[in-house]
């Protein structure tokens, strides 16, 4: 586990324990952006969230808790202690596209698939972008379904 990445986060003994122990699913959607999906619960589409990942740390949620809530949310802490998961995001935040293994070995290279985000042209965004700040890069699902990788930085709140 990350102690300088655990750092970075203010979280409460309570989020610890259910990011420790709650049955979630990683996947990596684009770069700097995990999905963490909790499948403790029956229908566990219904509880699935993307994190974004900055500079090796779980910086945002798209989730209720981590919206309204001080600190970092579960979805946050379970990425950052899940050194595989978090190392893949983080090396996929840097262009590069990665397959993470289940059993915590070495990501796999692959060609990048993605078009790099800083040449993609703002004033192309849809018209129904819905990007808030407060996700800090994270696009709305309208940006990212025209593959935008951040949000739209002439949003407003």
């Amino acid at each position: 586990m990350c102690t300088e990445t655990l750092s970075a986060l203010e979280f409460d003994a309570s989020t610890a324990k259910r990011a420790q122990y709650e049955a979630f699913d990683f996947e990596l959607e684009v770069p700097g952006i995990v999905t963490v999906r909790n499948e403790s619960h029956e229908n566990g589409d219904e509880h699935s969230y993307r994190v974004n990942v900055a500079g090796g740390v779980p910086v945002a949620c798209e989730c209720p808790a981590d919206m309204y809530h001080d600190g970092a949310c579960k979805h946050r802490v379970a990425v950052a202690i899940r050194e595989p998961v978090l190392e893949a995001a983080s090396e996929y935040e840097r262009h590069q596209e990665l397959e993470v293994v289940t059993d915590g070995g070495t990501p796999v290279e692959r060609p990048m698939a993605y078009q790099d985000a800083q040449e993609q042209r703002e004033d192309t965004r849809p018209a129904d972008c819905e990007c808030l700040p407060v996700f800090e890069g994270l696009p709305c699902w309208p940006c990212y379904r025209e593959g935008f990788l951040l949000s739209n930085p002439t949003a407003e709140e």
